[in-house]
């Protein structure tokens, strides 16, 4: 299940309603749950925001701080394109445009830093319409920024097309996902259950239904 997350600024607070996706910032001040809105202490909680996501689609969004770095001045934070958008979309803070040969890489800047509540990380992923019409990708996709991550958020740009790429300030170059992370807790064992499967794998079940 994806979150949707809110990046704010330093004394900014996020308090999401149930109109629509898209919370609202504003200064802080004390939030009526009764009133349609989700508390913000609430909303820092996975635990009790997976349960109210279930219960009202209107509490769905997630705090998350965000630092802008000097290059990223001028440039807007992230932001969902629609009300249903489950990524949102992450510009190139580059300084001058930069050009990725067919076949080559690039790391791109977005000029921020974050820090993510407990328990949750934040996907990279490349954008559709790159892809397909220019064969533009992310090689390690979807990308993790773990919650303890503070360092700049870079994208990982490799162009699989037949020309070069050109990345130019303020492009929207990828998209974040915010998701809940369980984590795993090794049980060794001697043996384990048998299945239809077994150990098929690599393509062992074919590419056709009959």
């Amino acid at each position: 299940m994806a979150a949707g997350l809110q990046f704010y600024e330093a004394s900014m607070t996020v308090v999401a309603d149930k109109s629509g996706c898209c919370p609202q910032v504003t200064a802080p001040q004390p939030v009526d749950a009764t009133a349609g809105q989700c508390d913000t202490q609430t909303a820092m909680r996975p635990d009790l925001v997976a349960t109210a996501a279930l219960a009202d689609h209107g509490c769905m969004s997630i705090p998350v701080q965000v630092r802008r770095l000097p290059h990223a001045q001028g440039l807007p934070l992230p932001a969902y394109a629609t009300a249903g958008a489950a990524g949102m979309d992450l510009l190139a803070a580059v300084d001058a445009p930069v050009s990725i040969a067919s076949g080559q890489r690039a790391l791109i800047p977005t000029g921020l830093t974050i820090a993510l509540p407990p328990g949750y990380e934040l996907q990279i992923r490349p954008r559709s319409g790159l892809a397909l019409r220019h064969g533009i990708t992310l090689p390690n996709t979807p990308g993790t920024i773990d919650e303890d991550y503070r360092g700049e958020i870079q994208i990982i740009v490799l162009n699989t097309g037949a020309e070069p790429f050109t990345v130019e300030r303020g492009a929207r170059i990828a998209q974040a996902v915010l998701a809940p992370v369980v984590r795993a807790a090794w049980v060794e064992v001697e043996t384990l259950d048998s299945t239809a499967r077994d150990t098929g794998g690599f393509g062992s079940t074919g590419i056709r239904t009959a």
